[in-house]
């Protein structure tokens, strides 16, 4: 992957946890600087893969895209001889502005214009490089964007031309974006189609061309609309379209019509726009795109259709008690990826009021001592600074237990990132977590009956080792050791946090633990 990813910067969360071979990027925003403590400077932090190669100040940003460029065309020259995917996400033309020196002041529309005509040439270059490579009449290349204009940016922004709204908004000008797909001999030259479809349909898409088939579980949104860019259909793959804000479902629209359940804002921090009666609104895109008319008392029954609609996927996606939205990721106490001289994590802030409370109120406490793991027993919770500290570094788990149980926690630490240790159909269960979707568990070969001993271990490379006494050893391979010490608390016998094991149902232990170890080299 190449340019700018924003789907967290927590190394856990970082592209090549989710499945890129390699990125090189900002992990974020490029507007989104903060200043060194070295230096005292604001910067963005360049990666390759997890590693910072650069902090980059504004100035800087001017030579962005021609890095990007490079590192896009020598991937292409690299992989010229097998399947590759590459996910190339501009950060230009987010504010600040920055052209290349090559391009500043060239265009006829200020320096926002400049950056357009840079990125116009870096795509240009991807072309070219897949034409000379060979590989153009192999290769599907979609170009689009994530929103629309920032208003409030001024020329700086961008315009939606004729559409309301803008960034931050679900109305069509926050949302709808054009989209160039192009493959030679394959999508038709020239061809146009209205149909409407999303960049979550992309992933499916690109499954289904590669000959896969998306997993049932988890659920994807997403679509193949493979028939749209090849010219085969002109109608959408899904039955309709959802317009949320946050969690909360604003509009949806099924063809032409467009139903507004809440009264919208023009864009991001934009408050100037024009006053929005409350209740619902439908609005005609084929006859008028700009949604300046409310035609829902003309059709009642289409407003009744897309209503039913908007309340089922609500119910199951959106609000604060959904049926079937899966969490987002978190990591407590986030660490910027260099020292910084103005940051405090947002769960750092809300917490701060709620420490300088019980500080005041009651005497200062001792420094955290760790705890006897020995004496330890099912129910028992440690915090995490009494705990065993495993972050970044080789463990052993070793403990006897005494349980007619077939599935229960024997031990765990963390959420996010952790390792536990649990009953499994009667085998004995050793996970090692590394990130929100970065589990790796072995089993003991055979079940375990009566009191057993186990010891477990997770060396500086990732290699785990499970032991059961009167069983073969088995072994697996994590990513590597724990990138961090687990924030959450170390559980006897349950998981009280997010669950760090793959324990189907969590249950808690009935029996007894007794010989508890955790020990570091």
């Amino acid at each position: 992957m190449v340019g700018k990813w924003h789907l967290g910067d927590q190394p856990e969360f970082l592209p090549t946890r989710q499945g890129f071979d390699h990125y090189l990027g900002i992990p974020y925003s490029n507007d989104m600087l903060k200043k060194s403590a070295d230096t005292k400077v604001p910067v963005v932090p360049l990666l390759r893969d997890e590693k910072i190669a650069e902090l980059m100040d504004g100035e800087g940003q001017r030579r962005m895209v021609e890095l990007y460029t490079k590192e896009a065309v020598d991937f292409i020259g690299r992989n010229k001889d097998k399947a590759f995917y590459l996910y190339y996400a501009h950060n230009a033309v987010h504010t600040p502005i920055y052209p290349g020196a090559a391009f500043a002041g060239k265009s006829q529309n200020g320096r926002f214009g400049d950056w357009v005509e840079e990125v116009d040439w870096s795509v240009g270059q991807v072309l070219d490089a897949l034409r000379s490579q060979g590989l153009d009449k192999d290769t599907l290349v979609v170009f689009t964007s994530d929103n629309g204009p920032w208003l409030t940016k001024g020329t700086d922004g961008g315009s939606a031309g004729p559409l309301r709204g803008g960034k931050g908004s679900t109305w069509e000008g926050g949302v709808r974006v054009p989209t160039l797909a192009w493959w030679p001999g394959r999508v038709p030259a020239g061809s146009v189609n209205d149909a409407v479809a999303a960049t979550i349909d992309l992933l499916p898409t690109f499954v289904s061309l590669a000959g896969g088939t998306v997993p049932a579980t988890p659920v994807i949104d997403g679509r193949d609309i493979t028939s749209i860019l090849l010219g085969q259909s002109k109608e959408s793959a899904r039955e309709a379209h959802y317009y949320f804000a946050g969690y909360n479902l604003q509009a949806v629209r099924q063809g032409r019509w467009k139903l507004a359940l809440v009264p919208q804002p023009e864009g991001m921090n934009n408050k100037n726009g024009p006053k929005v009666a409350d209740g619902l609104r439908l609005y005609d895109l084929d006859a008028e795109i700009g949604e300046q008319t409310d035609v829902a008392a003309q059709h009642p029954e289409v407003v009744a259709k897309l209503k039913a609609l908007a309340d089922k996927m609500s119910a199951e996606i959106g609000g604060k008690e959904p049926t079937a939205r899966r969490p987002a990721g978190e990591v407590k106490g986030a660490k910027t990826l260099y020292p910084t001289a103005d940051y405090v994590p947002n769960d750092v802030k809300k917490d701060a009021p709620k420490a300088a409370a019980k500080k005041s109120a009651a005497k200062p406490s001792a420094p955290a001592k760790p705890v006897v793991l020995a004496q330890a027993k099912s129910g028992d919770t440690i915090v995490s600074a009494s705990a065993p500290q495993v972050g970044q570094r080789a463990f052993t788990v070793s403990v006897t237990v005494d349980t007619a149980q077939r599935d229960a926690v024997i031990v765990a630490q963390g959420g996010l990132i952790g390792h536990a240790l649990y009953l499994k159909g009667g085998r004995v269960a050793f996970a090692v977590r590394n990130g929100a979707d970065e589990v790796v568990e072995i089993l003991s070969p055979a079940e375990v009956k009566g009191p057993f001993a186990v010891t477990a271990s997770l060396a500086a490379d990732g290699a785990m080792k499970l032991s059961v006494v009167g069983q073969d050893a088995v072994s697996g391979m994590a990513k590597g050791a724990l990138p961090r010490q687990p924030a959450e608390d170390f559980c006897v016998g349950h998981d009280t946090a997010k669950a760090v094991g793959l324990y189907g149902k969590l249950i808690v232990l009935q029996g007894v633990v007794s010989g508890l170890s955790v020990t570091t080299p």
